[in-house]
């Protein structure tokens, strides 16, 4: 890639990294929150249960809606009110406006992220889009895994309201990095609202939708209680836990980088191995889980999996719906967010009826339904049953 589309990348990725932070930050200061506020733990919980529902709900929509203005204008009006909202969270003490100054973000956060995929892979050529998006993901997962200790780390060393303002100001300092860096992308050819639409009436569209709401429910059936898992099988302390936790991120972060390469030399494969890999995963989880250092190990493996997976959710989605990017995105988006309250709350219920060790068999029940999907895709749309199917 130039320079000139290295920086757009970089800034991309680190914009996604202030949104996805300003959603999954707070959960390392909710207690803090809760007592700030003057709520119970599980009412400040709706700071991201809420958020969540509202950008699975929006995805399909906002982006579809905004697809024909000025990209460069629609990113800035979305970290606009990433910024506002994280600004008045830090200025009110009523929990109701913070809870409200979250949503409207929330509605807006599909429409950047969506583009943020998009232009990074229109930035290149097609063979090396797979990589120009599997750095933007460095943003999403560093958002997920990283930004939660440091929010957690601002709050204890400072105080909650300088916790809140680190996502504000990184959201900040992308807006006038957009601002300035990024060139004008006036939509030269638009596509209708009905063209984009259409894509839903594809089969392939459903087929990856059902198979990346399965993946994800996969992983983050099983990851959502990770602590958890650590607490109460492995029966490690608090300390170990967060040192796991964030190899599990950092592992996160090397899946990333890898799934560009695997993407870009072959994707297909890529996707099929997949569901077979993090299944053995979750067998010597399931056998070993109880052993620190074995766990230490299985937390590296299964994070840098995760990683890969999440990338392919994208490209698989995307790559139903090439003829739509910005829509196919949003779809992505909401099939993520859909398969992780699917499998957190699935995995939930495991735990209640059968106990902590057995969240493992939400991830196997997912994979293997995602594998009647993955192959159903391939077998429908190779070539040599493309006349079959259709």
């Amino acid at each position: 890639m130039s320079n000139r589309n290295n920086l757009l990348v970089y800034i991309l990725a680190v914009g996604v990294f202030g949104i996805i932070n300003t959603e999954m930050g707070v959960i390392g200061i909710l207690p803090s929150i809760a007592d700030h506020f003057h709520v119970s733990v599980s009412k400040a919980g709706l700071l991201v249960s809420v958020f969540a529902l509202v950008v699975a709900i929006s995805a399909p929509i906002m982006p579809l809606l905004f697809s024909g203005l000025n990209r460069k204008t629609v990113m800035l009006i979305g970290l606009g009110f990433f910024v506002l909202g994280n600004i008045l969270s830090i200025m009110t003490t009523n929990f109701t406006l913070v809870l409200i100054a979250r949503i409207i973000p929330a509605i807006f956060h599909p429409i950047y992220c969506s583009l943020a995929f998009t232009i990074a892979a229109e930035s290149v050529s097609k063979e090396e889009a797979p990589k120009a998006v599997s750095k933007v993901f460095i943003g999403v997962s560093a958002g997920m895994v990283v930004g939660v200790p440091i929010v957690s780390f601002i709050d204890g060393a400072i105080s909650l309201e300088m916790a809140m303002a680190f996502f504000a100001i990184v959201n900040a300092i992308i807006f006038v990095a957009t601002l300035i860096f990024m060139p004008s992308m006036p939509v030269e050819r638009g596509l209708s609202y009905g063209a984009q639409l259409s894509v839903l009436k594809k089969s392939i569209t459903w087929l990856s939708i059902v198979a990346v709401i399965l993946l994800n429910s996969a992983v983050f059936g099983v990851y959502s209680y990770l602590a958890e898992y650590l607490k109460t099988v492995t029966n490690v302390s608090s300390t170990i836990i967060s040192i796991l936790l964030f190899i599990y991120g950092v592992a996160n972060i090397i899946g990333n980088i890898l799934a560009g390469k695997l993407l870009t030399k072959n994707a297909n494969k890529s996707v099929v191995v997949f569901p077979f890999a993090l299944g053995a995963i979750y067998i010597v989880l399931f056998l070993f889980g109880q052993l620190t250092f074995p766990m230490a190990i299985i937390t590296l493996i299964w994070g840098i999996l995760a990683g890969i997976g999440a990338n392919i959710n994208q490209h698989w989605v995307m790559s139903s719906a090439p003829e739509a990017p910005i829509f196919s995105n949003s779809l992505f988006l909401t099939s993520a967010n859909l398969g992780t309250m699917i499998g957190a709350a699935v995995g939930g219920i495991f735990i209640a009826e059968l106990g902590t060790p057995y969240v493992v068999f939400v991830g196997f029940l997912s994979l293997l339904l995602s594998i009647v999907f993955i192959f159903l895709r391939n077998y429908m749309y190779n070539p040599k049953t493309k006349q079959l199917a259709s």
